[in-house]
Formats: C-alpha cells, sequence, structure tokens
C-alpha cells in the first residue's frame, strides 16, 4: 500500500493522530486519515470529531509497499481496541508489513494492534505502561523511553512523545535534515 496512512476509529487520542499528522504534512509528507469505521467523520476519546481523507474500504493493499509507506496507529481508548479488533486492518496491515512496507504506533497500539502480526521477532519497542505485555510473552523488548524505531517499526510511548514519534517517522521517511528543519520551526527542543 502506497502512501502513509493514520488509522482512526472513534475513541482515538487526539494528540497522538493530529500531531503526528501534523508533523509529518510540515515535512511535506502527504499523510493522510483513514475512518476504519465506515462513515468518514470520526470521533477522538475527547469528543473532537475529524473528517478522514479515505475509508479504510478505499484503499488496496495489494499495491505494494516500500519503507517509506507507513500504516500509523494512534493509541487511545477506545480507539485503540477498535482497531485492533478489524479484521480488514489487521490483514492489510500484515500484507503491507510482508510486502515491505512500514508500521508506527503510540501509547496502547502497539501492544493491541502491532500484537496482531504474526512475527515480530525479538522487537524493540515502547508504549504506555501496562500494554506491553502481549509483546513481552512474544520475545519483545520493551523500553520505557519516548520513542523507538526498530527496523521497520516504529513506536512512541504516549501522548506527551507525540511530536517526537512524528518527527522520528518523518525521519524514517525524508530523513534527518528533514526531520531537524520541522522541530527548529516548531521551536521543539
Amino acid at each position: 500500500m502506497k502512501g502513509v496512512f493514520i488509522f482512526l476509529a472513534d475513541g482515538f487520542e487526539d494528540v497522538e493522530a493530529l500531531g503526528t499528522g501534523d508533523v509529518l504534512r510540515r515535512g511535506g509528507v502527504g499523510a493522510k486519515y483513514v475512518s476504519i469505521t465506515g462513515k468518514p467523520c470520526v470521533v477522538s476519546s475527547h469528543g473532537v470529531s475529524v473528517c478522514a481523507d479515505a475509508v479504510l474500504s478505499d484503499l488496496n493493499p495489494d499495491d505494494g509497499a516500500g519503507a517509506e509507506d507507513f500504516m500509523i496507529f494512534p493509541g487511545g481508548m477506545p480507539g485503540s481496541k477498535a482497531l485492533a479488533s478489524s479484521q480488514a486492518l489487521a490483514g492489510m496491515m500484515q500484507v503491507h508489513y510482508d510486502r515491505g512496507g512500514s508500521l508506527a504506533a503510540i501509547c496502547a497500539a502497539p501492544g493491541l494492534v502491532l500484537a496482531r502480526l504474526r512475527d515480530v521477532g525479538s522487537l524493540h519497542f515502547t508504549c504506555f505502561d501496562s500494554f506491553e505485555d502481549a509483546l513481552v510473552e512474544r520475545g519483545c523488548v520493551f523500553e520505557p523511553v519516548p520513542v523507538v524505531r526498530c527496523g521497520r517499526i516504529i513506536t512512541g510511548r504516549s501522548a506527551g512523545y507525540a511530536l517526537d514519534f512524528g518527527l522520528e517517522i518523518l525521519k524514517a521517511i525524508k530523513g534527518e535534515a528533514a526531520a531537524g528543519k520541522v522541530r527548529e520551526a516548531m521551536f521543539l527542543p
């Protein structure tokens, strides 16, 4: 699946979805929001309505993928649970990853959504505390830090690190210089 997509279900965490998308768009990446609900508008965990650019059924996982093509999963409740329980999304994620695409998840999403992958190997990851068990039980290594990049998977700890998470994705797609320019323009430390 070519492109960069941020997947939304009702109950997504506002900052993790919108902050990440903002950083990517500032860096020249045309990230698109995708509703998995079948409806174009999705409501965040804090009651903010967001109209997505597409719905899940619009996407074609058979388009192929490269490391610069990302599927991004914000946290939030019950949004992360809804993302994890979508069979269509899990199947699309597996195909995307198997074909060379990259994945990014933050907060509860690493432990709920990425845990749906068949083979995560010895992934090093971070997530919101208490959501690490499913991946740790499969041999993955939990690191309680803001952001972890391990191969083609980027994980973030929580809403407080959403901009750092977005910058790490931007760095993976466009390089350190592009991420540095956005960091500087936003006056981030």
